[in-house]
């Protein structure tokens, strides 16, 4: 298990948005680049970063903002949001990102999704966002009518190694996780997976390094902006339990 802190990029702005809500924003920084420095600092070695305008548009919107966190850091960087063709992949790999994820195109574009995965391979994540068990695209604005264990299982056949699977409802909330959601999810997409929603502090981590063979990663964002997590107690926490 690892940390990933997340930074939502909106406006140029590091933000979190309340379950997906693009009209609960909160703003925590109004230098994205200046947090990932700040997040590295504290012992993070990843970071999930989402262009929330590229998620809402379809197309990246802050990919310069991107390359500026990645020339002002170390971190391997998890970039998502509005990534629909092979030219964006590419440049994002060209920058130096270590993990592309694929979200709304999944369903949208299946065919783009294929390619993408045959030519990037490792490279690429699949992020599935749901609600009530039902897959959300476009930003979270809408309902994709597929079940999520449906999805994470035909990701597993196209040969996605990596998930993100954010449970909406609980996303920005910081109302704790249910490990229980992500065991299912890992075992339908047979691979470990990264855990995102809901994380109010470091003993969500403890909980999920109880189910430690079914999470690669842990995301957590507005628990470490308002002092309820720690970077350095989220990382130690993610060691400790992938130790025991």
């Amino acid at each position: 298990m690892y940390l990933l802190p997340a930074i939502d990029i909106l406006g140029g702005k590091a933000v979190r948005l309340a379950k997906g809500d693009y009209a609960q924003v909160t703003v925590y920084n109004d230098d994205p680049a200046q947090q990932a420095q700040t997040f590295a600092d504290q012992g993070a070695t990843w970071l999930h970063v989402v262009d929330l305008d590229g998620a809402r548009s379809g197309k990246p919107e802050n990919l310069a903002m991107i390359e500026r966190i990645l020339a002002r850091t170390s971190l391997k960087v998890e970039v998502g949001g509005g990534i629909r063709s092979l030219d964006t992949i590419a440049r994002l790999a060209d920058a130096g990102v270590s993990r592309v994820v694929l979200g709304t195109s999944l369903v949208a574009d299946p065919a783009f999704a294929e390619a993408a995965i045959m030519q990037y391979g490792e490279l690429l994540c699949a992020g599935i966002d749901a609600k009530g068990g039902e897959v959300a695209v476009a930003g979270w604005r809408e309902g994709a009518g597929v079940a999520a264990e449906e999805l994470v299982h035909h990701v597993a056949e196209l040969g996605f190694q990596h998930l993100v699977y954010t449970d909406i409802a609980r996303d920005g909330m910081q109302t704790g996780i249910d490990p229980a959601a992500y065991v299912r999810m890992a075992e339908a997409f047979g691979h470990p997976v990264i855990a995102s929603g809901g994380v109010a502090s470091v003993r969500d981590i403890e909980r999920l390094g109880e189910v430690a063979a079914s999470i690669e990663g842990v995301i957590a964002g507005r628990a470490i902006y308002e002092g309820a997590l720690s970077v350095e107690e989220g990382v130690a926490a993610c060691r400790l339990e992938w130790l025991c």
